[in-house]
C-alpha cells in the first residue's frame, strides 16, 4: 500500500493534469467557436447588406430610368427644334430659357440645358452647369453619333448630377444637344431613412453621391486619404475613421460606370465572436469542475480506504482528519451563503430588466403586421411614381402633381409609424413626470392598430380630455396600454379562450376623480371569471396555451403601475367581457410643466 506521501505526490500530479487540459481545452474550443461564431455571424452581416444592396440598386436605376426617355422625346418636338435654328438671338434664346424652365419644372429635373452645335450653353432653367460647356465631356460626341449621352458631373459637393443628353436634328444635321440634369437630393433623401452608409463611386474611386454628407467627393478605399482602413480586405471588412467597423457589400453598374458600396455595421459579428468566447469559456469550466469533482471524489475515496484499514492507534489523526473535512465544509457553505446573495442580486438586476425585454418581445410580435404597413405604401409610391412619369408624358402635370402629393403624404405616414417605433423600443428609464394621457393612448394605438386590423378588432376611442395629465413616465405608460390591449385582442380573437367573439371591440377611455384620473380599458370578450384577481398579476401564470404568451404582461402592467404610484381593479365590462381599471396620480396642470417629449 502506498504512503501518504507517496499518494498526496501522485494525486498533485493528476490534480495539475487536469488543470492543464481543462487549460488546453477551454482554449482550443475558444478559438474553434470564436472562429465559428465570427464567420457565420460575417455571413449574415454580408446577406443583409446584399439584400439592402439590391433594395438601393433597384431604387437607383429606378430614379434614373424616369429621366433617360425625356432628352429623345424632347429632340423631337417642333418647338423645341425651332429654338436651335437660331441659338444665340436675343428673343429665342428668352424663348429657350421658357422652354428650358417650363421642362424641369413638369419633370422635377435639376436643370435642363439647351448647347448649339459647337457645345456652347445658350439656354437653360437654373444656369448652375451654364459654365460647364457640353462639348467638353463625352455628352456632345455620344449625342452626335446618335447615342443617349450620359455622364455624371460634380462642380462641387453640393452640384452634384446626373446627365442624359440627345441631339437635336434638322435636315440630317445635329443643331445642338438637349441636356437633362438628374438631382440626387431624391436619391440621399431616400437613403438618408438607412443607418447604414449607402455610397456610389465613379470609376476613379471618388464619392459623389450617399447618405454621408462628409464624405463627399472624397475616396473611399484607394487614393490619398481614403475613408475605409482596411482589416480584411477579402471578407470586405474596414475601419471606419473615429472608430467603428464596417462589412463592405459592392455591385457594379457597368452601364453607369459606377459602383454601389454598402456598409454594414460589423458590431454583430464582434457580439457574436464574444459571446462565443463566454460560452465556451463556460463550458470548459464546467467541464473542469466535473473532472476535478471526479477527481477529488476519487482521492476521498481512497483515502477513505486508508482510514478503514488504519488501527485504533491512529484515532487521533482520524479525528483530526475529520476535523479538516468539517472545516472544509464550513468553508463550502460560506461559500454557497455568497453564492445565493448574488444569485439574488442578479435576479433583482433580471427582474428590472424585464420591462424592456417584455416590450421588445410586443416588439418582434408586432413587426409582421407592421411590415405590411410599410409595404402597401411602397407600393403605392412605386406606381404612383410610374403614374406620375406617365402623366408628365402625356402633358397633364396637374394631374401628375396630384400624384405626387399622395406620395408625399405615403412617406410622411411611414415616418410618422418609424418615429413611434423607434421612441417605443427605447428603454425607459425610472423618471416620473407629468404625462399628458392623450398622446400615450395614440401611441399605443398606432403600434397596436396595425394587429387588431388584422384580427378585425375594433378599437373605440372614447373622449380624452387634452387637460388630462397623470404623474407617469410616457414610454412605461404606452407600454401598460400596449400590454392592455394585446392581451384584449387575444382573449377576442380566441387565444387563451374556449371562443371567438363576434364583432369583436375594444373601448379606451379616461376621467378624472379629483386627484385620481382612471384609465379605462374594457371589451366584449370572453372576460376572465376563471382566473382569481390575485393571480391574474402574478408573474408566469397564463390561460394561453403552449408558444400562445409566458404570462408576464399583466405582472409588468402590475409593476409599472405600482412604480408610479397607481393601482389596477379588475372586473367585468358592460358587454361582460374583460374590465380593466388604472389608477393614477393625477398631475396639477396649473403648477407643474408637462413634459410630452422626454424620453424615459
Amino acid at each position: 500500500m502506498a504512503s501518504g506521501y507517496e499518494l498526496a505526490r501522485r494525486y498533485r500530479r493528476l490534480g495539475h493534469a487536469v488543470i492543464a487540459a481543462t487549460l488546453l481545452g477551454g482554449l482550443v474550443l475558444t478559438a474553434a467557436s470564436q472562429k465559428l461564431a465570427g464567420d457565420r455571424a460575417l455571413e449574415a452581416v454580408r446577406a443583409s447588406a446584399g439584400e439592402t444592396l439590391a433594395l438601393q440598386q433597384e431604387t437607383l436605376t429606378g430614379i434614373l430610368e424616369k429621366y433617360r426617355l425625356l432628352p429623345p422625346l424632347l429632340s423631337r418636338r417642333a418647338d423645341i427644334v425651332s429654338v436651335f435654328e437660331r441659338p444665340w438671338a436675343g428673343d429665342n434664346r428668352s424663348t429657350a430659357r421658357d422652354k428650358a424652365i417650363e421642362i424641369a419644372g413638369f419633370s422635377g429635373a435639376k436643370d435642363v440645358a439647351f448647347a448649339d452645335a459647337e457645345g456652347r450653353i445658350f439656354a437653360s432653367a437654373r444656369g448652375i452647369f451654364d459654365n460647364s460647356s457640353v462639348h467638353e465631356s463625352t455628352l456632345f460626341e455620344a449625342a452626335n453619333q446618335g447615342r443617349l449621352g450620359r455622364e455624371t458631373m460634380a462642380l462641387n459637393e453640393n452640384e452634384r448630377a446626373y446627365v442624359f443628353a440627345s441631339a437635336v436634328r434638322l435636315d440630317n444635321q445635329s443643331k445642338g444637344v438637349i441636356a437633362v440634369y438628374v438631382r440626387f437630393d431624391q436619391i440621399e433623401a431616400t437613403w438618408s431613412l438607412s443607418t447604414n452608409p449607402i455610397v456610389v463611386t465613379g470609376a476613379d474611386g471618388i464619392i459623389f453621391l450617399g447618405n454621408r454628407e462628409d464624405w463627399q467627393l472624397r475616396r473611399l478605399k484607394s487614393g490619398a486619404d481614403p475613408i475605409l482602413a482596411p482589416v480584411n480586405v477579402a471578407g470586405g471588412v474596414y475601419d471606419l475613421p473615429g472608430g467603428g467597423r464596417v462589412v463592405e457589400a459592392s455591385r457594379n453598374l457597368p452601364l453607369l460606370n459606377w459602383t454601389l458600396h454598402v456598409l454594414a455595421d460589423h458590431t454583430p459579428v464582434d457580439a457574436a465572436r464574444r459571446n462565443a468566447i463566454i460560452i465556451a469559456v463556460l463550458a470548459a469550466a464546467l467541464a473542469g469542475i466535473v473532472a476535478w469533482f471526479l477527481f477529488q471524489r476519487r482521492a476521498a475515496l481512497e483515502q477513505r480506504l486508508r482510514r478503514d484499514r488504519a488501527s485504533a492507534l491512529r484515532l487521533e489523526r482520524l479525528v483530526r482528519d475529520r476535523t479538516a473535512e468539517l472545516s472544509a465544509s464550513n468553508f463550502s457553505l460560506e461559500r454557497e451563503v455568497e453564492v445565493r446573495t448574488e444569485a439574488e442580486a442578479q435576479l433583482r438586476r433580471t427582474q428590472s430588466e424585464l420591462i424592456q425585454a417584455a416590450k421588445l418581445a410586443a416588439l418582434g410580435q408586432m413587426s409582421a403586421t407592421l411590415s405590411h404597413e410599410y409595404n402597401q405604401p411602397l407600393a403605392a409610391i412605386r406606381t404612383y411614381a410610374d403614374n406620375a412619369g406617365q402623366l408628365l408624358q402625356r402633358g397633364q402635370p396637374e394631374a401628375a402633381q396630384d400624384t405626387l402629393r399622395r406620395i408625399s403624404g405615403l412617406v410622411d405616414r411611414m415616418s410618422e409609424l418609424s418615429r413611434t417605433l423607434l421612441a417605443f423600443a427605447r428603454k425607459p428609464g425610472t423618471t416620473v413626470y407629468d404625462v399628458q394621457l392623450g398622446p400615450v393612448v395614440g401611441e399605443a394605438l398606432m403600434l397596436v392598430g396595425p394587429r387588431a386590423k388584422r384580427a378585425g378588432v375594433t378599437i373605440r376611442r372614447g373622449d380624452l380630455d387634452g387637460s388630462l395629465t397623470v404623474r407617469a413616465g410616457r414610454v412605461r405608460l404606452t407600454q401598460v396600454v400596449v400590454n392592455l390591449v394585446n392581451n384584449a385582442i387575444d382573449a377576442l380573437s380566441g387565444i387563451g379562450s374556449d371562443r371567438v367573439t363576434r364583432e369583436p371591440q375594444i373601448t379606451i377611455g379616461a376621467k378624472r376623480d379629483g386627484t385620481t384620473t382612471r384609465l379605462i380599458v374594457e371589451d366584449n370578450g370572453p372576460g376572465i371569471a376563471e382566473a382569481r384577481p390575485d393571480q391574474l398579476f402574478e408573474p408566469f401564470y397564463s390561460t394561453k396555451g403552449v408558444g400562445e404568451g409566458i404570462g408576464i404582461g399583466l405582472s409588468i402592467v402590475y409593476s409599472i403601475v405600482r412604480d408610479f404610484g397607481g393601482t389596477i381593479d379588475v372586473g367585468v365590462s358592460r358587454a361582460g367581457g374583460a374590465l380593466f381599471v388604472i389608477n393614477l396620480v393625477s398631475a396639477d396642470a396649473d403648477s407643474a410643466t408637462v413634459l410630452e417629449e422626454a424620453g424615459e
